[in-house]
């Protein structure tokens, strides 16, 4: 079992039991551990105490957290970023295939892919020479799996596994200090109003969250709150286009593609490094 294995167990304990605050023996015992192992391992993975983490995991954390977001148009404005500029959380350059790039299918795109572990359990990883075109978190499929939606999507595409390459993307994106003079390049494919969303999804800084009528505001479309719900779903970069960090406005989590647990876990990993 991974260290992501037995903290997600972890999580999912703490939070069906939030209202029990349960102590740290508990919680230690439902993961097979004794105390101090699981302590140990908790802050290798985390960086702050069971305690800590499970006041991040708490709806009036949460809560918190939304009412004090200010607006994504004014956090953009503030810091003087454009909707195409590279955005400053992990200083992500976002690009659009073009119409005939669409058309094409993928013809004369070289795509490396690979399978690597993180901090957030198996991701598969697949690259172009102008950036990454998906990240994800492979389902009972797997690798196979993965490699089909990929083909699917770029049929045309010339798609290679590339270990070596793609593990060195995958040590920069999970680095606790990222070289801010080498900005992450992505490469999407997707409509005009999926894209706006996703460039929304890069203005929610580190540690802080937005609802889903914020991104409808943001992108000054604000009856369109069900169709963003459908853009988030559809991102095709988890964890670089950030949508992990888009909830209700009740404060509830809310869903997500790969599953509520990871998306608990992204937000405490989040919070203890801020």
């Amino acid at each position: 079992m991974s260290d992501y294995d037995r903290i997600a167990l972890a999580i999912e304990y703490i939070v069906d039991h939030t209202d029990q605050q349960p102590s740290l023996d508990e919680i230690a015992a439902h993961v097979n551990l004794s105390p101090f192992h699981f302590q140990r391992l908790f802050s290798r993975w985390v960086g702050v105490s069971p305690k800590r983490f499970l006041q991040i995991l708490t709806l009036k954390h949460a809560k918190e957290l939304l009412k004090s977001s200010k607006p994504l148009l004014d956090t953009s404005n503030s810091l003087g970023l454009s909707s195409s500029s590279r955005l400053y959380d992990h200083f992500i350059n976002l690009e659009a295939v073009t119409p005939g790039e669409f058309k094409s299918k993928g013809r004369d795109l070289f795509i490396e892919c690979g399978l690597h572990e993180t901090p957030f359990g198996q991701a598969f990883i697949a690259i172009t020479g102008r950036g990454i075109c998906r990240f994800a978190f492979p389902e009972e499929g797997g690798f196979d799996q993965e490699i089909e939606k990929l083909y699917k999507h770029w049929p045309e595409a010339n798609i290679s596994q590339h270990q070596a390459k793609t593990g060195k993307i995958i040590t920069e994106m999970f680095a606790h200090n990222k070289p801010v003079d080498k900005p992450v390049s992505l490469l999407v494919s997707g409509t005009n109003f999926q894209v706006s969303v996703w460039r929304a999804l890069l203005r929610i800084p580190t540690n802080s969250l937005a609802s889903y009528s914020q991104i409808a505001q943001a992108i000054n479309n604000p009856k369109s709150v069900r169709a963003v719900g459908q853009a988030v779903g559809a991102n095709p970069v988890a964890f670089l286009i950030p949508c992990h960090r888009v909830i209700r406005q009740s404060g509830q989590i809310g869903g997500y593609h790969w599953g509520t647990t990871r998306k608990h876990a992204m937000h405490a990993w989040e919070a203890a490094r801020f």
